[in-house]
Parts: C-alpha cells; structure tokens; sequence
C-alpha cells in the first residue's frame, strides 16, 4: 500500500466523517433534540451506503474497486 493510496482512502473516510456531522446536524435542527439510537441508526446508513455510491459514481479509490 503506497502513501498516494492511504492518502486516497483518508480523504473519503473524512469525506464520510464529514457527511455523517452534516446530516446528523441537519436531522437536529429539523426534528430537536434526538436519542443516542437515532444518531447510530444515521451514522450507519450513511456508513454502510457510502462505499456503494461513490462505486457507482465512479469516484471511489482504486483500492475500494479494484483498478
């Protein structure tokens, strides 16, 4: 595993990391205050669905596709 190739992967998990503060925030403001349950519940859909999407985009690193 090269230095580029950690350097890729670190980008999309502050990427991921990112999304999960922004939509965890969002869902506050709109609904109040939340469980603990809730924030894991969002945590892990965006966690999980992550890896697929930017598959699909076409924009993951090479390490997650194969290239």
């Amino acid at each position: 595993m090269s230095r580029r190739d950690l350097l890729e992967l670190a980008l999309h998990y502050l990427v991921m990391l990112t999304i999960v503060f922004v939509v965890i925030g969002v869902v506050r403001g709109v609904y109040g205050d939340i469980s603990f349950w809730i924030d894991v519940i969002i945590i892990g859909i965006v966690v999980f669905s992550y890896r697929p999407l930017v598959l699909r985009l076409g924009v993951a690193p090479a390490m997650w596709d194969g290239r």
